[in-house]
């Protein structure tokens, strides 16, 4: 191993160290000879203070064992220190470069403080790694999503243009919808990138959400019905402290996925207050969830197989929906019921200790 910077610092100090006490026990042996010698003469019995040859080559060797032993401990100090931390340094330019798959090297005989050092390193090029993955796929994911709704509205404006399609109210009445749906997927990447960034504030005030609830229940009412979907409402009368604004918004991309998803059937949407949690359920009577796709069920952009494909959205309803109940201090969760549907909850504690403007 090449000795240069710190760790010939480190070897030359220790040296240094042993070389000074060596020479201070000594010298010191030596001084205490001549203070027994000539004040107290009757206690010492050796007449030369003069070291004889012996003792010179004994008090050498000393020495030289001393500084051996402070230039191995030093050595191999030093590499308990300096690897890890040269580990780091090659990690940092390797990131630096562009390569966050790098990784320090821990050594088993590490320092703990060291170890310490270098397991934080690592931890945190795992994040950056993950953010980086993450932001790719952002990235994809949200071209792939407003490709499609552009890609259209360039289509009819263009055909409309070129005399292909008649500009009549119909025409309008397609363009304004893509146009919603548009403006609502882009809303949905505000709000999770709002909380995403811990910029999602909240009008909180004491609400009774039966009215608010029934209002968003009557927009899906019809369609639903034309699919054989059944709304219920089982709505507890009650004061929620929440933002009825979001919650409107949450509930609107539940309904949205059970339209998509659940089969022909009762569709229950109820609210809960209890000592210590406000409730929101919304359940369908199948073919709920796929079990393997339940732990990924709030992730944007992931979407179980829809049995209306033409009517799949952007992935990101439900995301919304767990970003909502974060910004209330709760969650929202994602379970199987007893008649083999989905059931959807977002819960958020009663005490207001969370953020709001």
């Amino acid at each position: 191993m090449k000795i240069s910077g710190l760790h010939r610092q480190i070897v030359l100090s220790m040296t240094a160290i042993a070389f000074t006490v060596t020479f201070l026990v000594l010298l010191t042996s030596y001084i205490l000879c001549y203070l027994l010698e000539t004040y107290w003469p009757e206690s010492y019995t050796n007449d030369n203070l003069v070291p004889s040859g012996p003792e010179w080559v004994w008090m050498a060797g000393i020495t030289l064992i001393g500084l051996l032993l402070a230039a191995i401990a030093a050595f191999k100090l030093s590499a308990r220190i300096l690897h890890p931390l040269n580990a780091v340094a090659e990690g940092l330019r390797d990131i630096a470069d562009g390569n966050l798959q790098a990784r320090a090297d821990v050594r088993a005989d590490s320092m703990s403080e060291i170890a310490t050092l270098a397991g934080n390193f690592n931890h945190l090029a795992a994040q950056l790694e993950r953010v980086s993955g993450e932001q790719k796929f952002w990235n994809a994911a949200i071209a792939h999503e407003l490709r499609t709704p552009v890609t259209i509205l360039k289509g009819r404006l263009q055909g409309m243009a070129d005399g292909v399609f008649t500009a009549d109210a119909a025409q309008f009445q397609q363009l304004l919808r893509h146009v919603d749906g548009l403006a609502r997927l882009i809303e949905d990447l505000r709000i999770v990138s709002l909380e995403e960034n811990g910029h999602l504030l909240l009008t909180l005030q004491d609400t009774c959400l039966v009215s608010e609830l029934t209002a968003v229940a009557d927009l899906f009412r019809n369609e639903m019905a034309q699919q054989g979907q059944t709304l219920v409402l089982d709505l507890q009368a009650g004061v929620f402290r929440c933002d009825p604004i979001r919650i409107r918004q949450a509930l609107i991309a539940l309904l949205d996925n059970a339209r998509q998803h659940a089969d022909p059937g009762k569709i229950t949407v109820s609210t809960e207050v209890s000592a210590q949690t406000y409730l929101l359920k919304v359940s369908d009577s199948g073919p709920g969830i796929p079990e393997d796709f339940i732990a990924f069920v709030f992730d944007a952009f992931r979407q179980a197989p829809a049995k209306n494909t033409a009517a799949r959205g952007s992935g990101l309803g439900l995301a919304v929906v767990q970003t909502i109940a974060h910004a209330h201090g709760g969650q929202a969760v994602c379970y199987r019921n007893a008649q083999g549907g989905s059931v959807f909850e977002l819960r958020w504690p009663v005490a207001a200790g969370y953020l709001s403007k």
